[in-house]
């Protein structure tokens, strides 16, 4: 697991999981630099969007973020794996709560998981790696 503070700017970790190589690039969410997002979106197989469900306040900035990023043809094949965190919450929405709220339905017609997590404990993190990976192998089956 790798610990992180609130994105000021970029970060970029590679990491593997079931033999696959991952590199994560941490974009943050800012306004201010959401109009840098376009150059980090070529190339990828997978998008990983983490909401803070408990945050429903938040909620329609988030879903309105995620609709910007998928409006971008490069992601015409991309994953989407969204972690509804904070799920120790009384308030979080529950995964399926979150996938209605988000609309994915409108932003993507790539498939798309919305897994509940707990970041800081790790509960529910390798969950949604394992439909991650999956998706992408389905996508690029060894040879």
């Amino acid at each position: 697991m790798v610990v992180t503070i609130p994105t000021i700017g970029f970060n970029v970790e590679t990491f593997e999981y079931k033999n696959i190589k991952f590199t994560a690039w941490d974009i943050g969410g800012q306004e201010k630099i959401r109009c840098l997002w376009k150059h980090y979106l070529c190339n990828n197989d997978a998008v990983i969007f983490v909401v803070d469900a408990a945050d429903i306040e938040r909620i329609d900035e988030a879903k309105q973020a995620l609709h910007l990023i998928f409006e971008a043809e490069e992601l015409a094949d991309t994953k989407l794996l969204v972690y509804a965190n904070k799920q120790d919450h009384p308030d979080a929405l529950s995964a399926e709560e979150l996938r209605e709220r988000m609309e994915l339905s409108e932003a993507t017609r790539n498939p798309t998981h919305v897994q509940a997590c707990i970041a800081t404990t790790g509960e529910g993190i390798y969950e949604g790696l394992d439909w991650l990976s999956k998706a992408v192998t389905v996508s690029y089956p060894r040879r």
